[in-house]
């Protein structure tokens, strides 16, 4: 076998591993960009039926407050006609409104949470690092050759 084959068939072994790993390398960052896609997905997906679940819940909320002014209204009208059934609807209407209230709460809770996530600042922040550093290095040299 003379020597040129030789090196020859040893670059393009050499050049198939390499295309062999540039193409794993790249099947392993599809497959992860297909799981955040995924992920993307789920949480839109979350995002929307929490939005119309706030939506109703707001509803139910105004509509409870709107019964409670009634009920306050009729109570003051009639004195002491229908007091306790009044008074027990009042209280009934007063729990329900704590309780959409503290439904909605978490709701809010739920979307800022998974909207706002501290890994998604970390190459943001990386980046302002690196870019300020390379700033302040900058002027310095700047200021050295001025003074």
């Amino acid at each position: 076998m003379p020597p040129e084959s030789f090196q020859s068939s040893y670059r393009n072994s050499r050049k198939n591993r390499q295309d062999q790993q540039d193409v794993n390398e790249f099947e392993e960052e599809l497959a992860q960009i297909e799981r955040t896609l995924n992920t993307l997905k789920k949480r839109y997906t979350q995002v929307e039926q929490d939005q119309r679940q706030q939506a109703q819940l707001q509803e139910r909320r105004e509509q409870v407050r709107k019964d409670l002014r009634k009920t306050k209204r009729n109570t003051t009208s009639n004195n002491n006609t229908k007091t306790n059934n009044t008074n027990s609807n009042r209280q009934a209407l007063k729990a329900e409104l704590r309780q959409i209230q503290e439904k909605l709460e978490v709701l809010e809770l739920n979307l800022e949470s998974q909207l706002f996530s501290w890994h998604s600042l970390r190459e943001p922040f990386w980046h302002g690092v690196r870019f300020g550093g390379l700033g302040l290095v900058i002027g310095w040299i700047l200021r050295s050759c001025v003074s």
